[in-house]
This record gives C-alpha cells, structure tokens and sequence, in this order.
C-alpha cells in the first residue's frame, strides 16, 4: 500500500480528546489508514497484527465480505430510522434471533448503541422490576472486587472501587454493595450472610461472567456462577450477567453463561455484536422479568429510548455476524488460537515479576506483580509488527478469533521478546 501523509493527524491533533491517557504526557497515537483480516495498516505502510481485535470486537476479522456487503445493501435501502413507533426488519429479526441463541428465557431485547448504556439499562430494568413489584426500597446493586461495567455514572459505581479507574468519583452517586466473588464454599456462606443482612435492599447482583475483563482478566470457575444464580433466587434479587466482554465465543462457548449451565435475569451484549463494524448494544430480559413491566398501567412501563436505538445498519451488521457464527467454524477457531496462546505465552512465567500466565478461549493473559509501562510497551510492541495495549498488571491477547496461526506467532512472539523471555 502507497505511503500516506497522515496531515489530518498533525490537524486534528490539537483538537480530540482521546481515551485512558493523560493528554500531556501520553505517547502519540499510531495513524491507521486500513484494516484487513487480523492486520492494522499505518499511513507509513507498516502493518501490524491486531493483538485485541479493537478491544474485542473485530471477532471474525476486519473487513470481512459477508458483514460489510450486509452494510453496504443497508445503506442503500435505509440508514436509520427512529425506533420509536417503527419497526424494521434488520432489528425484529436481530432480536427473535438473539432470543433463540440465548439459553433459556431470555428472549426480550431492549436495544442501545453501546455496553456502558446497555449496563445502565439493565440496572434500571432491575430497579423498575421491583418498584412495579411494590419493592420500592430495593435501590442498591452488589456487584465485585476486580468487576468493571463501564464508565458512564451508574456503572462507575458497580466497578471495582478500589483497583478501577473510578475512584475519583466516590461519593458522586450512591454506593453500591461491592463483595468478593464466592469461589469457594466459604465464599458463599459470607456472600450469603451479607444478603441476610443487606438484601432487602438490593436489586441485582451484576457479574461478569468467567472472567473480569478490564479489571484484570481475572478467572473464576463456573461454579462461581452457580452459587450467584442459587443466592439470587435465595434472596428474591436479580441476577444480571455483563457478556460485553464474554458473548460471541471469546471465552470458548458462544455465551459464557453456557459454562454453568445457567441463565440470569438479564444479560447485556455488546462489543463482537456487529463484528467490529457498528456501535450496537443490547440488555436482553427474562419473560419473567418483562412481565412485570406488560401491563395496562402507562407507569409501569420501561421510559428508556436511546436515539439510534436499533440502528438498521448495525442490526444489518449484527445478522451477519451471527451468519458466520451460525455457519462457521468458529469453535475450532477458538480451540485453534487457544492453544497457539497457550504454548507462545507459557515461557513468559519465568519471568521475574510475572506473577501468573493464563489462558481461557480466545483470551491470555501475562500478569505482572506491578502496573505495567504502557506507553512504553505499545511502542516496543509495534517495532516487532504487534498491535498490544497492556491494562494495568496485564500484557493481554485478545485476537480475532480468524486470526491465522502465522500472525498469531507474530503475537505471542511479540510478547515475548520484549518482555524478555525469548
């Protein structure tokens, strides 16, 4: 590809804020003027594997055929209308099949553009369904040491408080109940205990499920989820499982609930939706739940309508993307990566500071006994042809699960390297 002069970059540079850094002293971002497959290309000609699939979105690959010829026919016919008394076909059909790939009953979809709003949502579906239940003291949510939910003012407050990035705003909102999560038997009886103690005052209990994303790749067995699912029915609360990060196959099943066997309440999807092309979100509520809210009584009814909630484009997007997990290997693909991560990680344990090397799906992850230099990092990442944005303690891989097993070594190979394993 020819080299490009990236002048929007030096222009635009004055004027965008950008995410998670400190404007002042952060490194210059990399311009990237093309995606293909599992590659980013730079405006210099570079091109490097992409090591986070565009924070977990881009699952099937950049550019794949199938999802923008899906966008493109789209366009052409209808971009967007307003979901407010219309219908259209791309989001009736994204949702009936949202509702049969789910578990269980599962199968009332409430759409928005993105997973902080699809969280919120959820939240306040959680609210409402005991306020219309004549509940109205349960206003409280328990959620988890290491749990990130996103970043809007109401999921601030259900991250993790102390290692999560929202510390800053403590006491803007109501605190929440914030617990360890019950690994172990003993875990349950203290979780179980708090409920006694607390639970008339609380509306869900809000989990990602198997792993904690952002807050640190953090594992738990399914087991964990089982004890979640008999303390919430215990209890009389909600359970709602955040599969942002998790749905679409990134932890090996299509959904992580199907780990346990089990379903919530509520489940909020999002990132790999669209495959990586277009904003879309959805908060997906039990007939249980949705009952409460099917009444004759215009106040009992959910007032929550985001703008481009529906978007056509985006639900277009969506169908095709389920196309290919529908038709496609992507089992085998995620068995595949697996296992390249696995084996091209596992020699960075050695390292001094390195505290654990994991791997679940299409996730690894190299952990650090301190925060790690990102800035830094990024850039000795890209000289060896790998896109890396370490988190925190975490060097993490979270690859396209296409990813063909020669960028895959470019990857893993990557990490090693300049952490000094290899």
């Amino acid at each position: 590809m020819a080299l490009e002069d990236p002048d929007w970059l030096t222009a635009g540079a004055r004027h965008v804020w950008r995410p998670y850094c400190q404007m002042k002293t952060a490194m210059p971002p990399l311009p990237v003027v093309a995606t293909h497959g599992s590659r980013l290309v730079l405006a210099d000609g570079r091109e490097l594997v992409d090591g986070l699939a565009s924070w977990w979105t881009a699952c099937h690959g950049y550019n794949h055929p199938h999802i923008a010829a899906a966008v493109r026919q789209q366009l052409e016919r209808m971009p967007h209308v307003m979901f407010g008394g219309l219908a259209h076909e791309p989001a009736y059909r994204l949702a009936a099949r949202l509702a049969a790939l789910l578990p269980g009953a599962l199968d009332h979809v409430f759409f928005a553009e993105s997973g902080s709003v699809a969280v919120e949502i959820a939240m306040k579906m959680a609210l409402q369904f005991h306020i219309n239940e004549g509940r109205r003291g349960r206003t409280r949510f328990l959620a988890f040491r290491g749990g990130y939910h996103g970043d809007t003012l109401a999921t601030m407050t259900v991250c993790d408080p102390e290692e999560g990035m929202h510390a800053l705003f403590s006491g803007v909102m109501p605190a929440q109940v914030i617990a360890g999560l019950p690994r172990d038997a003993a875990g349950e009886a203290a979780l179980d205990a708090l409920l006694i103690r607390e639970g008339e005052t609380i509306a869900a209990i809000l989990v990602e499920p198997l792993i904690q994303g952002a807050g640190g790749m953090l594992i738990h067995d399914p087991e964990v989820l089982r004890r979640l699912r008999r303390l919430a029915d215990r209890h009389g609360v909600l359970l709602i499982f955040d599969e942002i990060f998790t749905g679409f196959g990134r932890t090996g099943e299509l959904f992580a609930m199907q780990a346990a066997g089990i379903e919530p309440d509520i489940v909020t999807l999002s990132k790999a939706l669209t495959g990586g092309t277009l904003p879309l979100s959805a908060a997906v509520a039990s007939r249980r739940v949705f009952q409460v809210f099917w009444s004759d009584d215009p106040e009992a009814a959910l007032m929550h309508g985001p703008t481009y909630m529906g978007n056509p484009l985006a639900c277009a997007a969506a169908n095709a993307c389920l196309d290919l997990f529908e038709a496609g290997t992507w089992r085998a693909d995620v068995a595949r990566v697996s296992a390249a991560l696995a084996r091209g990680l596992e020699p960075c344990r050695a390292l001094a500071g390195v505290v654990d090397v994991r791997v679940l799906g299409a996730i690894g992850v190299v952990e650090f006994d301190a925060p790690v230099a990102v800035g830094a990092l990024c850039a000795r990442f890209a000289a060896e042809g790998a896109w890396i944005r370490p988190m925190g303690k975490v060097v993490y891989l979270t690859p396209a699960l296409t990813t063909p097993d020669a960028d895959l070594a470019v990857l893993t190979g990557a990490v090693r390297r300049v952490l000094g394993a290899d």
